[in-house]
């Protein structure tokens, strides 16, 4: 018997990301701007950092609610009272070990073994893995490409419903490819859901990125009150706070007890000093937010143009999120180009094949980085194109 023989097949059969793969290959070369990576290049902002420091220093090193600290939960309430324009409690938020914890827990809470669970892609790749470690089997819908950008085509959705389907996942605005749900497509979505019988599961952590100006549309828009929706979001991107895995799952009350113990089972609960942080950034980080979407506005249109200008690359600049997804004519292996372009270009991206079978041949970028960065860096991959 091999030793990996004694590991269960899920375990087995969760996927390697093929972003890691570049990301490791990368890592070992100079002069590379890495944009492979979902985050920006700030590190968090010094009054959230003291915040945590300050806990620190006082001693808040126990053991902690595993719902959250109160302060939080709280701070979590009036955050999205103010964002939806709608009243909201504090028994909704359980604040969790990153925003793929809240995913993990979010789906070990709603499907298992013989389920399956419905998600629209091409998609971030961890949500499937997560489906799949799970026991439950992930189902792509897949966006359609126009030449207008990625829309989705509700008829396809609702037709992929099976006797089995028990949860759907949207994330929009969406990574990779930005697409960006309208609020008749949200209501669409709710109303295909509500027939359906099926729990959704909302990823909205990108909805403060969103180019035309405020929030993107949200599910809290159409939702009625306490309905069966899991919103899992997480500190990493308004705040730059990538590195402390602090998240949050808001969902009705009535799952309060099975959410805590299923958080109990796999962390206890997020130390509370990192909670302090978060609590910091709720309470103080509007303007460094709005000054984080202002700069990935521009650095949009810097790397979106230029690309567009070498006349052959498939992009339409994106309604959301920080991420260009393109295609480049003549380019078919996404893998192997992306290490070329390491090679050739000094360029990170992340290969489409890591985010499913539905566009294998786009490739994405994180823009949100300096402009002069994102500046040289679209003039390194025009110029490698115009070469082709």
């Amino acid at each position: 018997m091999s030793p990996l023989d004694r590991l269960h097949a899920r375990a087995l059969s969760a996927p390697e990301s093929g972003i890691v793969a570049v990301m490791n290959y990368g890592r070992g070369l100079d002069g590379v701007i890495p944009l492979w990576a979902g985050e920006g290049d700030l590190p968090t902002p010094a009054f959230i950092r003291d915040a945590a420091a300050a806990s620190l220093a006082e001693g808040e090193t126990f053991y902690t609610w595993q719902r959250g600290i109160p302060e939080l939960r709280e701070a979590l309430a009036r955050y999205t009272e103010t964002l939806y324009g709608r009243p909201n409690r504090f028994d909704r938020f359980f604040v969790t070990g990153s925003g793929m914890q809240a995913i993990q827990i979010a789906i070990a809470a709603l499907a298992g073994e013989g389920d399956e669970v419905l998600f629209i892609g091409p998609a971030w790749p961890n949500f499937a893995a997560a489906v799949g470690v799970a026991g439950a089997t992930a189902r792509e819908v897949t966006l359609d490409w126009t030449e207008a950008g990625w829309t989705l085509d509700l008829d396809k959705l609702r037709a992929a419903i099976g006797p089995k389907t028990r949860v759907l996942f949207v994330n929009t605005p969406s990574n990779p490819t930005g697409w960006t749900a309208s609020l008749e497509t949200l209501r669409a979505i709710m109303g295909i859901v509500r027939e359906a019988g099926l729990t959704l599961i909302a990823d909205e952590i990108y909805s403060r990125f969103h180019y035309a100006g405020g929030r993107a549309p949200s599910f809290h828009d159409v939702m009625e009150e306490d309905e069966p929706i899991f919103f899992v979001n997480s500190f990493s991107k308004n705040w730059a706070m990538t590195g402390w895995r602090v998240g949050w799952i808001e969902a009705p009350p009535l799952f309060g007890g099975v959410i805590e113990n299923l958080i109990q089972y796999s962390t206890s609960g997020v130390a509370a000093f990192m909670q302090r942080g978060a609590v910091a950034a709720l309470e103080g980080g509007e303007s460094f937010v709005a000054e984080q979407v202002e700069r990935a506005h521009r650095a949009r249109d810097i790397f979106a143009g230029r690309l567009i200008e070498t006349n052959r690359v498939s992009l339409v600049p994106p309604a959301g999120a920080f991420y260009a997804f393109f295609a480049i004519d003549g380019v078919e292996d996404t893998t192997a180009a992306a290490f070329r372009l390491l090679d050739e270009t000094r360029v990170g991206l992340a290969p489409g094949t890591a985010f499913g079978q539905a566009a294998p041949r786009f490739m994405r970028a994180c823009f949100h980085r300096r402009l002069d960065q994102v500046e040289d860096a679209a003039d390194r991959l025009a110029d490698w194109i115009g070469k082709l």
